[in-house]
Protein backbone atom coordinates (compact mmCIF):
# COMPACT_ATOMS: atom_id res chain seq x y z
CA UNK A 1 0.00 0.00 0.00
CA UNK A 2 1.41 3.39 -0.99
CA UNK A 3 1.60 6.20 1.55
CA UNK A 4 0.92 9.83 0.67
CA UNK A 5 3.17 12.67 1.89
CA UNK A 6 1.15 13.05 5.08
CA UNK A 7 1.32 9.33 5.74
CA UNK A 8 5.10 9.26 5.25
CA UNK A 9 5.52 12.15 7.69
CA UNK A 10 3.39 10.46 10.33
CA UNK A 11 5.19 7.16 9.90
CA UNK A 12 8.57 8.85 10.14
CA UNK A 13 7.59 10.71 13.27
CA UNK A 14 6.33 7.49 14.80
CA UNK A 15 9.78 5.98 14.39
CA UNK A 16 11.39 8.64 16.56
CA UNK A 17 8.98 8.09 19.47
CA UNK A 18 10.79 6.12 22.16
CA UNK A 19 9.42 2.92 23.62
CA UNK A 20 7.48 3.13 26.87
CA UNK A 21 9.84 3.59 29.81
CA UNK A 22 12.83 4.72 27.73
CA UNK A 23 14.39 8.14 28.09
CA UNK A 24 15.91 10.44 25.48
CA UNK A 25 17.65 13.79 25.70
CA UNK A 26 15.63 16.83 24.47
CA UNK A 27 18.36 17.80 21.96
CA UNK A 28 18.41 14.30 20.51
CA UNK A 29 14.59 14.25 20.31
CA UNK A 30 14.58 17.53 18.36
CA UNK A 31 17.28 16.21 16.04
CA UNK A 32 15.34 13.01 15.39
CA UNK A 33 12.11 14.99 14.77
CA UNK A 34 13.76 17.27 12.20
CA UNK A 35 15.44 14.30 10.54
CA UNK A 36 12.03 12.61 10.17
CA UNK A 37 10.60 15.65 8.36
CA UNK A 38 13.68 16.00 6.15
CA UNK A 39 13.48 12.32 5.25
CA UNK A 40 9.80 12.60 4.25
CA UNK A 41 9.75 16.03 2.61
CA UNK A 42 13.31 16.59 1.51
CA UNK A 43 15.66 19.46 2.23
CA UNK A 44 15.38 21.51 -0.98
CA UNK A 45 14.52 25.17 -0.52
CA UNK A 46 10.94 25.70 -1.67
CA UNK A 47 9.94 28.97 -3.33
CA UNK A 48 6.60 30.43 -2.24
CA UNK A 49 3.68 29.75 -4.56
CA UNK A 50 2.87 32.46 -7.09
CA UNK A 51 -0.62 33.88 -6.63
CA UNK A 52 -0.44 36.68 -9.22
CA UNK A 53 -3.50 36.59 -11.51
CA UNK A 54 -3.07 34.88 -14.87
CA UNK A 55 -5.09 36.23 -17.80
CA UNK A 56 -6.09 34.34 -20.92
CA UNK A 57 -5.59 37.32 -23.23
CA UNK A 58 -4.60 41.00 -23.20
CA UNK A 59 -8.24 42.16 -23.35
CA UNK A 60 -9.10 40.29 -20.18
CA UNK A 61 -6.02 41.70 -18.48
CA UNK A 62 -6.99 45.25 -19.49
CA UNK A 63 -10.60 44.90 -18.30
CA UNK A 64 -9.45 43.38 -15.01
CA UNK A 65 -7.10 46.31 -14.48
CA UNK A 66 -9.81 48.91 -15.15
CA UNK A 67 -12.32 46.99 -13.03
CA UNK A 68 -10.04 46.95 -9.99
CA UNK A 69 -12.19 46.59 -6.88
CA UNK A 70 -10.07 48.62 -4.46
CA UNK A 71 -12.72 51.35 -4.28
CA UNK A 72 -15.79 49.14 -4.52
CA UNK A 73 -16.89 45.93 -6.21
CA UNK A 74 -17.06 45.99 -10.01
CA UNK A 75 -18.68 43.22 -12.01
CA UNK A 76 -18.28 42.86 -15.76
CA UNK A 77 -19.37 40.32 -18.34
CA UNK A 78 -19.37 40.52 -22.12
CA UNK A 79 -19.73 38.18 -25.06
CA UNK A 80 -19.05 38.76 -28.74
CA UNK A 81 -22.24 37.47 -30.36
CA UNK A 82 -20.37 36.71 -33.58
CA UNK A 83 -17.68 34.50 -32.10
CA UNK A 84 -18.94 33.59 -28.64
CA UNK A 85 -15.74 34.94 -27.08
CA UNK A 86 -16.53 35.82 -23.45
CA UNK A 87 -14.80 37.82 -20.74
CA UNK A 88 -15.85 38.36 -17.14
CA UNK A 89 -14.61 39.99 -13.95
CA UNK A 90 -16.59 38.90 -10.88
CA UNK A 91 -18.97 37.57 -13.48
CA UNK A 92 -20.63 35.10 -11.12
CA UNK A 93 -21.00 37.43 -8.13
CA UNK A 94 -24.44 38.99 -7.46
CA UNK A 95 -24.80 42.75 -7.96
CA UNK A 96 -27.78 45.05 -7.41
CA UNK A 97 -29.83 45.09 -10.60
CA UNK A 98 -31.57 48.37 -9.79
CA UNK A 99 -33.46 49.35 -12.96
CA UNK A 100 -31.65 46.89 -15.23
CA UNK A 101 -34.27 44.39 -14.02
CA UNK A 102 -36.84 46.27 -16.11
CA UNK A 103 -35.66 44.45 -19.23
CA UNK A 104 -36.79 41.12 -17.76
CA UNK A 105 -40.10 42.61 -16.59
CA UNK A 106 -40.80 43.83 -20.12
CA UNK A 107 -39.79 40.43 -21.56
CA UNK A 108 -42.15 38.63 -19.18
CA UNK A 109 -45.06 40.79 -20.31
CA UNK A 110 -44.14 40.37 -23.98
CA UNK A 111 -44.12 36.59 -23.59
CA UNK A 112 -47.72 36.96 -22.42
CA UNK A 113 -48.46 38.98 -25.54
CA UNK A 114 -47.00 36.22 -27.72
CA UNK A 115 -49.19 33.68 -25.92
CA UNK A 116 -52.36 35.74 -26.31
CA UNK A 117 -52.83 36.55 -22.63
CA UNK A 118 -52.88 40.30 -23.27
CA UNK A 119 -51.79 42.78 -25.94
CA UNK A 120 -49.68 45.87 -26.37
CA UNK A 121 -52.88 47.92 -26.41
CA UNK A 122 -54.07 46.54 -23.06
CA UNK A 123 -54.27 49.37 -20.52
CA UNK A 124 -53.02 49.43 -16.93
CA UNK A 125 -52.76 52.21 -14.34
CA UNK A 126 -49.46 53.70 -13.27
CA UNK A 127 -48.56 52.64 -9.73
CA UNK A 128 -47.79 55.88 -7.89
CA UNK A 129 -45.81 55.57 -4.60
CA UNK A 130 -47.52 56.81 -1.43
CA UNK A 131 -45.21 58.37 1.16
CA UNK A 132 -44.18 55.92 3.89
CA UNK A 133 -41.27 55.43 6.26
CA UNK A 134 -38.43 53.14 5.11
CA UNK A 135 -38.90 49.52 6.19
CA UNK A 136 -42.33 50.37 7.69
CA UNK A 137 -44.01 47.65 5.64
CA UNK A 138 -43.05 44.63 3.57
CA UNK A 139 -44.39 46.30 0.44
CA UNK A 140 -44.41 50.05 -0.06
CA UNK A 141 -47.91 51.49 -0.55
CA UNK A 142 -48.91 52.68 -4.01
CA UNK A 143 -52.05 54.13 -5.58
CA UNK A 144 -53.36 53.77 -9.14
CA UNK A 145 -52.75 56.67 -11.46
CA UNK A 146 -53.21 57.39 -15.15
CA UNK A 147 -54.00 54.47 -17.44
CA UNK A 148 -51.54 53.78 -20.22
CA UNK A 149 -51.22 51.08 -22.86
CA UNK A 150 -48.66 48.36 -22.33
CA UNK A 151 -46.63 49.69 -25.26
CA UNK A 152 -46.50 53.13 -23.61
CA UNK A 153 -45.55 51.60 -20.27
CA UNK A 154 -42.67 49.65 -21.83
CA UNK A 155 -41.46 52.77 -23.61
CA UNK A 156 -41.56 54.77 -20.37
CA UNK A 157 -39.92 52.14 -18.19
CA UNK A 158 -37.05 51.45 -20.61
CA UNK A 159 -36.33 54.82 -22.23
CA UNK A 160 -36.92 57.00 -19.15
CA UNK A 161 -36.69 54.39 -16.37
CA UNK A 162 -40.16 55.37 -15.11
CA UNK A 163 -40.71 53.44 -11.87
CA UNK A 164 -44.49 53.92 -11.76
CA UNK A 165 -44.76 52.47 -15.28
CA UNK A 166 -42.54 49.54 -14.28
CA UNK A 167 -44.67 48.69 -11.26
CA UNK A 168 -47.77 48.90 -13.43
CA UNK A 169 -46.44 46.23 -15.76
CA UNK A 170 -45.00 44.21 -12.87
CA UNK A 171 -48.45 44.11 -11.25
CA UNK A 172 -50.01 43.15 -14.59
CA UNK A 173 -47.83 40.06 -14.99
CA UNK A 174 -48.36 38.94 -11.39
CA UNK A 175 -45.36 40.27 -9.44
CA UNK A 176 -41.66 39.43 -9.00
CA UNK A 177 -42.18 35.67 -8.69
CA UNK A 178 -43.62 35.51 -12.21
CA UNK A 179 -40.61 37.40 -13.63
CA UNK A 180 -38.26 35.04 -11.79
CA UNK A 181 -40.15 32.11 -13.29
CA UNK A 182 -39.69 33.53 -16.78
CA UNK A 183 -35.96 33.89 -16.11
CA UNK A 184 -35.65 30.29 -14.85
CA UNK A 185 -37.46 28.93 -17.86
CA UNK A 186 -35.06 30.90 -20.03
CA UNK A 187 -32.14 29.20 -18.27
CA UNK A 188 -31.12 32.27 -16.28
CA UNK A 189 -30.53 30.97 -12.77
CA UNK A 190 -28.78 33.87 -11.06
CA UNK A 191 -31.57 36.42 -11.42
CA UNK A 192 -33.55 37.28 -8.32
CA UNK A 193 -36.26 39.95 -8.41
CA UNK A 194 -37.54 40.30 -4.85
CA UNK A 195 -39.45 43.59 -4.55
CA UNK A 196 -41.42 46.01 -6.69
CA UNK A 197 -39.63 49.21 -7.61
CA UNK A 198 -41.55 51.37 -5.14
CA UNK A 199 -40.35 49.19 -2.25
CA UNK A 200 -36.84 48.89 -3.63
CA UNK A 201 -36.43 52.66 -3.88
CA UNK A 202 -38.08 53.42 -0.52
CA UNK A 203 -35.83 50.99 1.37
CA UNK A 204 -32.65 51.78 -0.58
CA UNK A 205 -29.44 52.24 1.42
CA UNK A 206 -29.91 49.42 3.91
CA UNK A 207 -26.77 47.61 2.71
CA UNK A 208 -23.62 49.10 1.15
CA UNK A 209 -23.16 47.17 -2.12
CA UNK A 210 -19.52 48.25 -2.40
CA UNK A 211 -18.49 45.90 0.39
CA UNK A 212 -21.46 43.59 0.95
CA UNK A 213 -23.39 41.20 -1.29
CA UNK A 214 -27.19 41.30 -1.06
CA UNK A 215 -28.90 38.62 -3.13
CA UNK A 216 -32.23 40.48 -3.07
CA UNK A 217 -33.00 42.13 -6.40
CA UNK A 218 -29.68 40.95 -7.77
CA UNK A 219 -28.20 39.28 -10.81
CA UNK A 220 -24.75 38.17 -11.82
CA UNK A 221 -23.14 40.02 -14.75
CA UNK A 222 -22.73 36.73 -16.60
CA UNK A 223 -26.42 35.84 -16.36
CA UNK A 224 -27.49 39.35 -17.30
CA UNK A 225 -25.39 38.97 -20.46
CA UNK A 226 -27.12 35.64 -21.08
CA UNK A 227 -30.49 37.42 -20.78
CA UNK A 228 -29.43 40.20 -23.15
CA UNK A 229 -27.98 37.76 -25.68
CA UNK A 230 -31.08 35.61 -25.75
CA UNK A 231 -33.41 38.57 -26.19
CA UNK A 232 -31.29 40.08 -28.94
CA UNK A 233 -31.02 36.76 -30.78
CA UNK A 234 -34.78 36.14 -30.54
CA UNK A 235 -34.57 32.98 -28.43
CA UNK A 236 -37.63 33.58 -26.26
CA UNK A 237 -39.86 36.14 -27.94
CA UNK A 238 -41.47 36.57 -31.33
CA UNK A 239 -39.71 38.89 -33.76
CA UNK A 240 -42.24 41.64 -33.14
CA UNK A 241 -42.00 41.39 -29.35
CA UNK A 242 -38.21 41.24 -29.53
CA UNK A 243 -38.24 44.44 -31.57
CA UNK A 244 -40.40 46.20 -28.96
CA UNK A 245 -37.92 45.71 -26.12
CA UNK A 246 -34.72 46.09 -28.16
CA UNK A 247 -36.15 49.15 -29.90
CA UNK A 248 -36.96 50.77 -26.57
CA UNK A 249 -33.43 50.03 -25.36
CA UNK A 250 -32.03 51.75 -28.46
CA UNK A 251 -34.06 54.85 -27.53
CA UNK A 252 -32.91 54.84 -23.89
CA UNK A 253 -32.32 58.43 -22.70
CA UNK A 254 -30.72 57.73 -19.32
CA UNK A 255 -27.03 57.18 -18.62
CA UNK A 256 -25.60 59.04 -21.62
CA UNK A 257 -22.21 59.02 -19.87
CA UNK A 258 -22.13 55.28 -19.26
CA UNK A 259 -21.89 52.69 -22.07
CA UNK A 260 -22.57 55.38 -24.66
CA UNK A 261 -20.14 57.81 -23.05
CA UNK A 262 -16.96 57.01 -25.00
CA UNK A 263 -18.40 55.17 -28.00
CA UNK A 264 -17.68 56.32 -31.56
CA UNK A 265 -20.54 58.11 -33.31
CA UNK A 266 -21.21 55.21 -35.69
CA UNK A 267 -21.75 52.68 -32.90
CA UNK A 268 -25.33 51.75 -31.98
CA UNK A 269 -26.14 51.03 -28.32
CA UNK A 270 -29.33 49.39 -27.03
CA UNK A 271 -29.15 49.52 -23.24
CA UNK A 272 -30.78 49.95 -19.85
CA UNK A 273 -29.24 51.72 -16.89
CA UNK A 274 -29.65 51.20 -13.16
CA UNK A 275 -28.93 53.49 -10.21
CA UNK A 276 -29.32 53.03 -6.46
CA UNK A 277 -27.38 54.08 -3.37
CA UNK A 278 -23.64 53.69 -4.07
CA UNK A 279 -24.20 51.63 -7.21
CA UNK A 280 -24.52 52.36 -10.92
CA UNK A 281 -24.94 49.98 -13.82
CA UNK A 282 -25.53 49.75 -17.52
CA UNK A 283 -26.32 46.66 -19.58
CA UNK A 284 -27.01 46.29 -23.26
CA UNK A 285 -25.98 45.46 -26.81
CA UNK A 286 -23.19 47.35 -28.58
CA UNK A 287 -23.28 47.09 -32.38
CA UNK A 288 -20.44 48.39 -34.51
CA UNK A 289 -20.65 49.72 -38.08
CA UNK A 290 -19.58 46.29 -39.36
CA UNK A 291 -22.68 44.71 -37.78
CA UNK A 292 -20.81 42.84 -35.04
CA UNK A 293 -22.69 42.94 -31.74
CA UNK A 294 -21.46 42.59 -28.17
CA UNK A 295 -23.69 41.89 -25.16
CA UNK A 296 -22.29 43.61 -22.08
CA UNK A 297 -23.25 44.02 -18.43
CA UNK A 298 -21.31 46.40 -16.17
CA UNK A 299 -22.10 46.86 -12.47
CA UNK A 300 -20.04 49.39 -10.52
CA UNK A 301 -20.23 50.17 -6.80
CA UNK A 302 -18.42 52.73 -4.65
CA UNK A 303 -15.67 54.64 -6.53
CA UNK A 304 -16.30 57.80 -4.50
CA UNK A 305 -19.51 58.89 -6.20
CA UNK A 306 -21.82 58.57 -9.20
CA UNK A 307 -19.65 60.60 -11.65
CA UNK A 308 -16.73 58.25 -11.01
CA UNK A 309 -18.95 55.19 -11.39
CA UNK A 310 -20.33 56.49 -14.69
CA UNK A 311 -16.81 57.21 -15.95
CA UNK A 312 -15.68 53.72 -14.97
CA UNK A 313 -18.58 52.16 -16.90
CA UNK A 314 -17.69 54.25 -19.96
CA UNK A 315 -14.02 53.22 -19.78
CA UNK A 316 -14.83 49.53 -19.43
CA UNK A 317 -17.38 49.60 -22.25
CA UNK A 318 -14.98 51.31 -24.66
CA UNK A 319 -12.17 48.93 -23.76
CA UNK A 320 -14.47 45.97 -24.45
CA UNK A 321 -15.58 47.44 -27.78
CA UNK A 322 -12.01 48.20 -28.89
CA UNK A 323 -10.70 44.87 -27.60
CA UNK A 324 -13.25 42.77 -29.44
CA UNK A 325 -12.68 44.86 -32.55
CA UNK A 326 -8.95 44.17 -32.38
CA UNK A 327 -9.63 40.45 -31.96
CA UNK A 328 -11.81 40.54 -35.07
CA UNK A 329 -9.12 42.34 -37.08
CA UNK A 330 -6.49 39.82 -36.01
CA UNK A 331 -8.75 36.99 -37.11
CA UNK A 332 -9.59 38.60 -40.44
CA UNK A 333 -5.93 39.35 -41.18
CA UNK A 334 -4.59 35.99 -39.99
CA UNK A 335 -2.36 34.31 -42.52
CA UNK A 336 -2.31 30.60 -43.13
CA UNK A 337 0.04 28.35 -45.07
CA UNK A 338 -1.46 27.31 -48.39
CA UNK A 339 -1.58 23.53 -48.91
CA UNK A 340 1.11 22.46 -51.33
CA UNK A 341 3.15 25.62 -50.93
CA UNK A 342 6.40 26.23 -49.13
CA UNK A 343 6.51 27.52 -45.58
CA UNK A 344 6.95 31.07 -46.83
CA UNK A 345 3.71 31.02 -48.83
CA UNK A 346 0.51 32.20 -47.15
CA UNK A 347 -2.99 33.37 -47.92
CA UNK A 348 -5.26 35.80 -46.09
CA UNK A 349 -8.38 34.35 -44.49
CA UNK A 350 -11.65 35.59 -46.02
Amino acid sequence: MKLGTFGRVVASIALVITPLGATIAPAQAQSNFEAAFDNALGTDVRAPREFAPAYDNPLFAQIAQIADGANGRIGVAAVDLSTGQEIAVLGDQPFPMASTSKIAIAATYLEGVDRGRWSLTSEFPLMIPVASRPFSSTVAPVRPGQYMTARQLIEQMITRSNNAATDALLAAVGGPAVVNDWARRAGIQNFNLTRDIATLVRDDGEINPAVHVDIRDSATPRDMVKLLSGLYQGKWLSASSRDVVIGAMERCRTGVGRIRGQMPQDVRVAHKTGTLSNTSSDVGIITGPDGRSIAVAIYVTGQGGKPNRDAKIAMIARAIYDGYGESARQWANARYQTPGHSTGSSVAAN
